[in-house]
């Protein structure tokens, strides 16, 4: 018997060692075995990931005024599991803070298993310490409080299809990403990367902060410093403005950029937006015209004629060509010019802007080799300017041509470009025979101001020698001399180089609009060592009929932005003093296009 006390007595201890065994395994499986995922389990029940939003950069004018900035605000998230019944009185507080009606704001409190609830991503700092203070005076709980920022743009409406604006990709989405202009093709370097934090709250609903958890430091967005001078933009923006209200055009176009390195150093477009009012925004104001709009270039074209026909010694600086007293027969048609004409030298047509005589070089050159002097010039392709929406234009190649098309493309019909290639194709004759890549980035500095990249000048190609240009360019001059086409673009105390356009609406249904027309004038000063660039296009003007031409509606915007221009620019006169001319003389002074 005591023999079998002990065995029964052995067995007992060890299946109490066995039982115990299995609990001390169980117990080291729960605390050591799966303790990340029962430790991630508890930390739900108490803890949230919460984003710390990235500083979007700065986007700034080349002399460091801002354009785009950050206002402080605040993210403000519900925790359902802290509210739980109490969502009517949460509401009753904050929706008038929140601009949100009680009821819908209810119906979004009222998730208690919903413990990151973003109510709205951008609360501003004062409206959000007010309701702080309002929720803790009535022992309320269950909103939550984390910085972020708003975009905002201190000059409203100056620049706007420049700079563009911000929108989310999807309704449901919190992160605000740049749809257009430099916010949409700089977005990569603007942005930065969110970090995150994990924290933990105690029941009260307050952060505990010594369990706070694994946390990673945003990335802050770099900022972009534009070629544009505000200074500059704002003298093209009042003039452009003072346009639209007295010729009431559909559209007016401007632009200013240095011709020797591609830098846009103003654009402007009329009708125009405000960026902190997107919804009062009509799509037709916020398009980028400057970019986006094909237009007929008119007798501005002439440069590519007069440029490609004298490089190819097709003519030379003293070739005559007869003009055929102001009547051309081609083709069955009759192509006339403003005045008659007889023998004119290449300067003297582009003085004129005699039609004829630029479809006659053109006929000499042939339609390939003209065709080859278009596409050199940059029109027909994108000019790769970094803005979005960019259009390459229209030019269809000689196999597409009929008999007339090269006679009427050498004067700027039957072809469609961007004012932006205009700019492009005069800076050709400005520089010394370059086309340039257009700048609109200066450079990319990091969030402490230090420049990690520097945009460099871009040479595309060398269309023309420089003597060409040269040539070219003392032409233009005349063209603001008296019996050119532009005397009201000249400025007081310097010689001017340009070019007038005078070109037929084209109908979207075909043909051309009885009466509208879309007028420009592209220019440079001094014509001797060029340092802007400058085009006006202003499309159907309300004038009196017979007035509405390059020369006298474009020319004189041109002549008060580049005469505060060289201004702003402490430019030297470099040409004898004139007296201002009146815009009321035009009317009795022979003018053609």
């Amino acid at each position: 018997m005591r023999w079998l006390a002990r065995r029964r007595a052995a067995v007992a201890c060890v299946l109490v060692a066995l039982v115990f065994t299995g609990y001390s395994a169980r117990l080291i499986h729960l605390q050591v075995g799966m303790h990340e995922e029962y430790s991630a389990i508890a930390a739900s029940k108490h803890s949230i990931r919460n984003t710390i939003p990235a500083r979007r950069g700065l986007i700034t004018d080349r002399n460091g005024e801002i354009l785009a900035a950050n206002m402080p605000a605040q993210r403000v998230v519900a925790d359902g599991s802290h509210i739980k019944d109490k969502a009517a009185q949460v509401a009753e507080v904050a929706a008038p803070y929140l601009g949100i009606p009680i009821a819908e704001l209810t119906e979004r409190l009222a998730q208690p298993n919903n413990k990151y609830n973003v109510i709205t991503p951008n609360l501003e700092e004062d409206k959000a310490i007010a309701l702080k203070k309002d929720l803790d005076k009535k022992g309320l709980r269950g909103l939550y409080f984390y910085p972020n920022s708003v975009r905002t743009y201190p000059n409203g409406a100056i620049l706007s299809h420049v700079l563009g604006f911000m929108s989310r990709k999807n309704p449901s989405d919190e992160v605000l990403v740049g749809v257009d202009g430099i916010e949409r093709s700089m977005e990569l370097q603007l942005h930065g990367e969110d970090g995150f934090r994990h924290i933990e709250h105690d029941r009260a609903g307050r952060e505990l902060v010594v369990y706070r958890g694994q946390e990673k430091a945003p990335r802050h967005g770099s900022n972009v410093e534009l070629t544009i001078d505000m200074a500059l933009q704002s003298i093209l923006e009042a003039e452009l403005e003072n346009a639209y209200r007295e010729l009431k055009p559909d559209t007016a176009i401007g632009i200013i950029a240095d011709p020797k390195t591609g830098e846009i150093l103003a654009m402007s477009n009329r009708p125009t937006f405000d960026l902190n009012n997107l919804n009062a925004a009509k799509p037709d104001e916020m398009k980028n015209r400057a970019i986006m709009d094909m237009v007929e270039p008119g007798s501005t074209f002439k440069i590519v004629v007069a440029s490609g026909a004298l490089n190819e010694h097709t003519v030379t600086e003293k070739t005559e060509v007869y003009c055929e007293g102001g009547r051309f027969l081609y083709g069955g048609r009759i192509l006339k010019d403003h005045h008659g004409y007889g023998n004119m030298t290449v300067e003297q047509i582009l003085i004129k802007s005699s039609n004829i005589g630029s479809a006659k070089m053109a006929l000499m050159m042939g339609d390939d080799k003209y065709y080859e002097y278009v596409r050199r010039f940059g029109f027909g392709e994108r000019t790769g300017v970094a803005l979005p929406g960019e259009i390459p234009g229209l030019v269809h190649p000689p196999a597409r041509w009929d008999k007339l098309t090269i006679t009427r493309m050498a004067m700027g019909h039957s072809v469609a470009v961007t004012p932006l290639q205009i700019v492009m194709g005069m800076s050709v004759i400005a520089n010394g025979g370059k086309l340039m890549k257009p700048q609109i980035i200066h450079s990319i500095k990091d969030e402490d101001g230090q420049e990690v990249y520097r945009f460099q000048p871009e040479v595309v190609r060398q269309v023309i020698p420089e003597s060409t240009a040269r040539f070219v360019g003392k032409a233009l001059t005349g063209v603001c001399d008296d019996g050119g086409t532009a005397t009201l673009a000249r400025v007081n105390g310097f010689d001017v180089a340009g070019k007038t356009g005078t070109a037929q609406k084209v109908n979207p249904k075909g043909g051309y609009m009885e009466g509208k027309y879309v007028v420009s004038f592209v220019g440079f000063m001094p014509a001797q060592d060029p340092r802007f660039v400058c085009l006006i296009m202003i499309d159907n003007a309300k004038i009196a009929s017979g007035l509405n031409y390059g020369g006298l509606v474009a020319a004189p915007i041109f002549s008060r932005v580049a005469e505060k221009t060289a201004r702003y620019l402490d430019l030297v006169p470099t040409a004898p003093s004139m007296l201002p001319i009146a815009l009321s003389e035009p009317s009795s002074r022979k003018v053609t296009q």
